[in-house]
This record gives structure tokens, C-alpha cells and sequence, in this order.
């Protein structure tokens, strides 16, 4: 598969971050064709890569409930993550509780809460944020690298088994 291709294919499994699908073929990845060693390919190459660009694309992530209703903001596979997680069904206390949640922690961190939302409850979500939004900021950096790599290895195993 030329560079092209492979990045039609997986540029979207990060955030609006085509650039590590690039790296990631760059580095010999479109040799690979089962979704555990791609997924581990995009993982090392991503946390391996300049902070810089790690912040970047934490960055891209929408905000959790409230970009629903802002969805411009939303690629399809977030879209269809946050419906299938409920969020896009909120009542008005929860979705109030996630918009402040949402505010607190991008003001604490610089970047939106990040969570591989596929298979849990909207309960589930604001019990984690919670708890997450007491990390120090070295914790909870960790925490949404690999939240986000998590939700990439869910992306690349769609794209995989179709």
C-alpha cells in the first residue's frame, strides 16, 4: 500500500493527527496487516514522538457530551463513540456536569478529558472524570496518552476486521 492509501486507511485512528499514520508508514508499518501489530506500531511510534506533537493532538480531541451539540468538531468515528457511549443523550443535569467538568479540566491540564468512551456507561464516564480531575498534571498527561492510544487500537481494529 503506497503513503496515500495508508494514510486514507488509518490517518483518522488519532484525533485529527494524520501525521502519525505518516510515521507510522514511514517506519515500515504498512508491512504489517493484523490489527495487534499495527496497533502496537502507532502506540510506540506516538509515544516515542515529540511532545510537542503529543500535546497537538490531545488538543484535537473534542470535548466529552458538550461536542455533541457542537459536533463541526467531531470526526465520524468520535461522533459515533460518544452516541454509542450515550452521551449524545443526556439529560440536563448531566449534560450541566459534563460541560463543567469539561471547563475545569481543560483549565487544570490544557487539553480535553480523553477516555475510550466504547462499552461504558455515562455514569461510568463522569465517575472517571471525576476522579482523573484530581491527578497532577504528569499523572494525567500519562493518563490521556494512553487513553488516546487506547482509542486508537479500538480504531485500528474496526478498520482491520472490516
Amino acid at each position: 500500500m503506497d503513503l496515500a492509501t495508508f494514510k486514507k486507511k488509518f490517518g483518522a485512528v488519532f484525533e485529527h493527527s494524520p501525521w502519525v499514520a505518516e510515521a507510522v508508514f514511514e517506519s515500515g508499518g504498512s508491512l504489517l496487516h493484523d490489527a495487534e501489530s499495527l496497533s502496537e506500531r502507532f502506540e510506540s511510534v506516538f509515544l516515542a514522538s515529540d511532545p510537542a506533537l503529543q500535546l497537538q493532538t490531545l488538543r484535537a480531541h473534542p470535548r466529552l457530551a458538550c461536542a455533541i451539540a457542537e459536533n463541526d468538531e467531531l470526526t465520524a468515528d468520535s461522533i459515533s463513540e460518544q452516541t454509542g457511549a450515550g452521551l449524545d443523550r443526556c439529560p440536563e443535569s448531566e449534560f450541566k456536569a459534563f460541560s463543567q467538568l469539561n471547563d475545569d479540566y481543560s483549565r487544570k491540564f490544557g487539553f480535553p478529558f480523553i477516555i475510550a468512551v466504547r462499552g461504558l456507561t455515562r455514569g461510568e464516564i463522569l465517575e472517571v472524570f471525576r476522579k482523573r480531575l484530581k491527578n497532577d498534571p504528569q499523572t494525567e498527561y500519562q493518563a490521556a496518552l494512553q487513553q488516546t492510544c487506547r482509542i486508537a487500537r479500538m480504531r485500528i481494529e474496526d478498520i482491520v476486521g472490516e
